[in-house]
C-alpha cells in the first residue's frame, strides 16, 4: 500500500508519539532515575557508533579547504545567534519567553553531521568538504555551545549558578570520549557495521527518542501544557521558518559573493543552514540540569522537521539544475 503523501516520516511520527506518551504516561521517580541511566548509555553508544563511521581519510581529504569551513563554522555559531538575538523584537512576541529561549538554544548548536552529508550528496555538492565540516561543527560545538548557552540564555533565564566549565566537561564525557574510542575502534569494527547500518540507525533514532520521552515527561508533571498555549506552538512554527529563510539566504548569497563554486556553494548551504537534534537534545539535558528542557527542546524538533523537509526539496533542485550545467573544479576556491 502506497504511504500517503501528507504522512511526515516515520522518525517524525515516532517523536510525536513520544511526545504524547509522555504527556499520556510520564515517567517519575525511579522509573525516571532509570530511564535518565538508560538515555545516558544510549547517547554514549549513539557517539561510538559515529565515531567508528567516520572516514578520516574522507574528513582529511577536506580539510584543506579552510575558507569553506571558516564560512560553516561562522554561519553555524556567529550568524544565527545575531539573527536570534537581532530579531527577538518580531520573534519574542510570536513565542512565550521559555520558547524564545529554546529558538536561541536552536542558535548556537552545532551543525548535522549525516543529514548534511546526505543532502550534499544529493545535490552533487563538495562531499569530503562537507564530512569535514559537519564533524568539526559537531566537535567545537561541545565546547562553544555551552559557553554560548551561559553567555546567551542563562542571562534570559531567571536562573543562576550556571557553570559553562562543568557542563563542557559533562558533554565531553557523554559525546566526545564515546566518539574518539568509535575512532579508535574504528579498524575492527567498521566492516561490521556497514554490514549492520540498522544498527546505527536503531541507536540514533534511539536515544532521541528516549531523550525526549524523559525530558517531556518532565515537563508534563510540572505543567508544561498549561503553560503552552496554541497560538504560541504555531508562533514557534513561523519563528523556526523565518530563521531558516534567513540562514538559507544567507548561505546561498553569502556564497556566492565570496567567490565559491556551485559544489561548494551546496556544501555551505546544507552544512551551514541546518541544526543537530541529535547533539541538542542530550546536550540540553546536561546544560539544563534541575529545569523543565521540554519547553526548550520543543522549538528544536520543529526545526529540525522543517530544515529536513525543505533542505529535501533543495537538494532534488540542486541535483536536476546541475545534470544540465556543469560543476566547476573545487580547487578553483580551495
Amino acid at each position: 500500500m502506497r504511504r500517503p503523501r501528507f504522512l511526515p516520516d516515520n522518525f517524525t511520527l515516532m517523536l510525536i508519539t513520544a511526545v504524547i506518551l509522555a504527556s499520556v504516561l510520564p515517567c517519575q521517580g525511579v522509573v525516571a532515575v532509570g530511564f535518565d541511566h538508560l538515555t545516558n548509555i544510549a547517547i554514549g553508544l549513539l557517539f561510538f557508533l559515529h565515531g567508528a563511521k567516520l572516514s578520516r581519510e574522507a574528513a582529511l581529504a577536506g580539510l584543506t579547504h579552510w575558507r569553506l569551513h571558516l564560512t560553516v563554522l561562522a554561519c553555524t555559531f556567529v550568524m544565527f545567534p545575531i539573527f536570534g538575538l537581532a530579531l527577538r523584537p518580531l520573534l519574542e512576541p510570536l513565542v512565550t519567553p521559555a520558547l524564545y529561549l529554546g529558538i536561541l538554544y536552536i542558535c548556537v548548536l552545532p551543525s548535522t553531521v549525516q543529514s548534511s552529508i546526505a543532502f550534499t550528496s544529493v545535490a552533487h555538492g563538495n562531499i569530503p568538504a562537507a564530512v569535514c565540516s559537519a564533524s568539526a561543527s559537531s566537535i567545537i560545538g561541545i565546547f562553544i555551545t555551552p559557553i554560548m548557552v551561559g553567555l546567551l540564555i542563562m542571562p534570559h533565564s531567571g536562573t543562576g549558578g550556571y557553570d559553562s566549565s562543568s557542563a563542557v566537561l559533562q558533554i565531553i564525557m557523554l559525546l566526545l570520549v564515546p566518539f574518539i574510542l568509535g575512532q579508535i575502534a574504528r579498524r575492527w569494527i567498521y566492516a561490521w557495521i556497514q554490514r549492520h547500518p540498522i544498527l546505527v540507525k536503531v541507536v540514533d533514532q534511539g536515544s532521541i527518542l528516549l531523550v525526549v520521552y524523559t525530558a517531556f515527561s518532565q515537563a508534563v508533571v510540572e505543567g508544561l501544557w498549561h503553560q503552552l498555549p496554541l497560538p504560541a506552538l504555531i508562533g514557534v512554527a513561523i519563528v523556526s521558518a523565518i530563521l531558516l529563510a534567513l540562514m538559507m539566504l544567507l548561505t546561498t548569497y553569502g556564497s556566492r559573493l565570496l567567490g565559491f563554486n556551485k559544489e561548494d556553494e551546496i556544501t555551505i548551504v546544507f552544512c551551514g543552514s541546518k541544526k543537530s537534534l541529535a547533539s541538542g537534545v542530550p546536550m540540553a539535558k546536561v546544560l539544563f540540569v534541575g529545569h523543565p528542557i521540554g519547553m526548550l527542546v520543543l522549538p528544536l524538533m520543529l526545526f529540525h522537521q522543517l530544515q529536513l523537509m525543505v533542505c529535501a526539496v533543495l537538494a532534488q533542485r540542486y541535483a536536476n539544475r546541475l545534470k544540465h550545467t556543469p560543476i566547476e573544479s573545487s580547487d578553483k576556491s580551495a
